[in-house]
Parts: C-alpha cells; sequence; structure tokens
C-alpha cells in the first residue's frame, strides 16, 4: 500500500502529537485505506531533551519545538479521548483544505481503546498492527470483498 495525500496528513499529524504532547509516547501504528491503528504511551514523565521535541529555544517555563508550538513542562496530559480528538480534528482540517470540502466528517465518531496491561500484550498488539496490511483484503469493507454485497 502506498500513502495519496490524505494518508501523509494522517502521517504527519500523528507524529505531531508527540512533538506537542512531550508526555506522549507514540510506539507502533498503521495507517490502513479505511482505518487506523496507534499505541500510544501516556507517560508521567516529560520527555524534555529527547530527540521527538527537538527544542530549539528554551525559556524558564516553555519550549519552542521545531514547528514553534508553545510546550508547558508543567502541562497536565490530556486524557487518551482528548488526544484522539485534537488527532482526527487537526488531520480532518487539513484534509478537508485539499478536497475543499470544510466541515465534511473524515473519521468515524468514536474510537476503540484497549489497555495494555503487560509486554506480552504489548508484543501481541505490535504484531498484529505491523501485520494488520496483510490482512486489507479479508476486510469488510474492502472495495473487492463480496461480502459486503
Amino acid at each position: 500500500m502506498q500513502f495519496n495525500q490524505y494518508g501523509e496528513i494522517v502521517a504527519e499529524t500523528y507524529q505531531w502529537l508527540s512533538q506537542r504532547y512531550p508526555y506522549l509516547i507514540l510506539d507502533e501504528w498503521i495507517i490502513m485505506p479505511n482505518h487506523f491503528h496507534g499505541i500510544m504511551v501516556i507517560s508521567n514523565k516529560h520527555r524534555r531533551g529527547d530527540s521527538r521535541i527537538a527544542p530549539t529555544l528554551t525559556r524558564k517555563d516553555v519550549v519552542l519545538t521545531e514547528q514553534n508550538l508553545p510546550i508547558n513542562p508543567e502541562l497536565k496530559p490530556k486524557t487518551l479521548g482528548r488526544l484522539i480528538g485534537v488527532f482526527k480534528t487537526i488531520s480532518t482540517k487539513q484534509i478537508n483544505l485539499i478536497r475543499k470540502a470544510p466541515g465534511m466528517p473524515v473519521w468515524q465518531r468514536n474510537y476503540y481503546e484497549h489497555i495494555i496491561r503487560n509486554e506480552k500484550s504489548l508484543n501481541k498488539i505490535r504484531e498484529y498492527v505491523v501485520h494488520n496490511p496483510l490482512s486489507w483484503q479479508d476486510d469488510q469493507l474492502h472495495p473487492n470483498n463480496p461480502s459486503k454485497w
């Protein structure tokens, strides 16, 4: 599979989340033609100095990233739902600018979440995410799948 311009926007927006929110660590993720999988770790530690934040200017209470977005080191972590909301809102606005369709939905209304409680489960889910493109042919929404008819 290859990204189209919308897939590129989704990828850039998802990666931007970990730059904007220093307590967010992105693990495995994959963009599919009709859905997205991602493992997010919400840490109680700020990754100050981590290469994902790439600080360019430091002040007493604000670090500016490459995108010149302020990050407050004392920032209270957003909930998973809020992070997903930010991701969907920003990617939708950018996609709709390209397709000249303001206000049109891009994402489904909700999302599926699963708390990963141990290393074994994490590795199993990572494997599922990485290998998800192999099962695209069997997806009920695949355009060539006769089960949708």
